[in-house]
């Protein structure tokens, strides 16, 4: 049943996303477009919800409930940044705004968009962590989450993969190639 939630939310998440962008740019309508955007974190409570049920209703934890945890703390993390990207992909594409800026490709300044992206990585372990904690707490039967456990390490690996290939990034920034707009920049910025 979890595992079909979870697909459930995914599919809702981005139908909502759809609809809260084609409402917002293609009929005009900004305010019932934010709204329906507004409405996806509400995926997440029921979510929450149905998995904190599963185990109430003597459910034994096991590998969806993890799943689930994992799933809400990656929305939570990195849901925001999606749905912006998404925005102003859409706000271009639909609404005649000029083409969203990407992150940057080189230097420090990609260094630090990296950091930040890591940054709702390490939010979305915390969040799982927390989540998974307060649900061994609920069970209260050492016996029986070992498989929540696991999932608490699987959420901490993920950062710690993360991690690693943002510090990649600040240890050996890559340099713009010859002829690029911020070669130029990057080589005057070394030259001081």
């Amino acid at each position: 049943m979890i595992v079909a939630l979870i697909a459930v939310c995914e599919i809702g998440f981005w139908v909502l996303l759809a609809a809260g962008l084609s409402v917002r740019y293609l009929l005009r309508m900004p305010r019932t477009g934010l709204a329906l955007l507004l409405c996806e974190p509400l995926l997440e409570v029921v979510l929450l919800v149905a998995t904190a049920l599963d185990l109430k209703n003597g459910a034994d934890p096991n590998w969806t409930h993890g799943l689930a945890a994992l799933y809400i703390g990656y929305t939570v993390g990195h849901g925001h940044r999606t749905v912006k990207w998404l925005d102003g992909h859409a706000a271009h594409r639909l609404g005649g705004a000029p083409k969203p800026i990407g992150p940057p490709r080189y230097g420090m300044a990609r260094a630090r968009h990296e950091g930040t992206v890591w940054l709702g990585t390490l939010t979305a372990a915390v969040v799982a962590t927390v989540l998974l904690q307060l649900a061994i707490w609920y069970v209260d039967d050492p016996s029986r989450v070992t498989s929540l456990e696991s999932w608490r390490w699987v959420a901490w690996r993920a950062a710690g993969i993360h991690g690693l290939v943002a510090l990649s990034y600040l240890i050996r920034p890559r340099k713009a190639p010859e002829g690029e707009p911020g070669a130029t920049i990057e080589k005057q910025r070394v030259d001081r």
